[in-house]
């Protein structure tokens, strides 16, 4: 095949033309790097290459671009990454920033468990719960956890003083009060002492 033609696209893109029709679109920068031009040859193996180089350098663009506003698991990037790029290109794309230090879990879950269990005041499992659903590692939430995890007993205390504060004069307000302690993942029977022990 040969290719007749080049044309910019959008998106850091160039169309490639062979033998006279489109055929693809693929990263420009990958494109340059083959020394490949208008007049040359490129045989289907080289196409499949280029492709290849093409959606593993587009996947590092766009990783590197949705974790610039905000930190993100290796399973966030992959969710998004994945269905635009393929498994394979994404993969490799979030091993590159990994190894530039630009993705790190567990620098990721160290951070946002203290989030979750200081400034959110989720319990231990509210918090597990958060953890996992972001893709952090089953060992690992367990011990970031098991360092930083408040007594159940106190923190409900110290949410009982500043957050729901003044939320426990009437049934109403009590109800709701242990209903959103029970979202925040405590258990009622942690919830009832806390509660008695601010009354006593």
């Amino acid at each position: 095949m040969i290719i007749t033609a080049t044309e910019e696209r959008k998106k850091s893109l160039t169309a490639l033309y062979l033998d006279g029709e489109y055929a693809v679109s693929v990263d420009t920068m990958t494109f340059l790097s083959t020394g490949k031009k208008i007049g040359s040859e490129i045989t289907d193996e080289e196409l499949y290459e280029l492709l290849e180089q093409s959606k593993i350098s587009r996947a590092k663009e766009k990783a590197l671009y949705l974790i610039e506003y905000r930190s993100r698991t290796r399973k966030e990037l992959s969710d998004k990454l994945v269905p635009l790029f393929g498994e394979s290109a994404s993969a490799l794309a979030i091993e590159r920033l990994e190894e530039l230090g630009l993705i790190n879990d567990e620098h990721y879950a160290r951070e946002y468990a203290e989030v979750l269990l200081n400034k959110k005041g989720f319990s231990r499992q509210r918090a597990a719960f958060e953890l996992l659903k972001k893709g952090i590692d089953r060992d690992l939430t367990d011990e970031i956890l098991d360092e930083l995890e408040p007594e159940p007993a106190e923190q409900i205390k110290h949410l009982l003083q500043t957050k729901f504060a003044g939320r426990l004069s009437n049934e109403k307000d009590l109800a709701r009060t242990v209903n959103a302690l029970k979202t925040m993942g405590y258990r009622w029977s942690d919830i009832n002492d806390a509660i008695h022990s601010e009354w006593d």
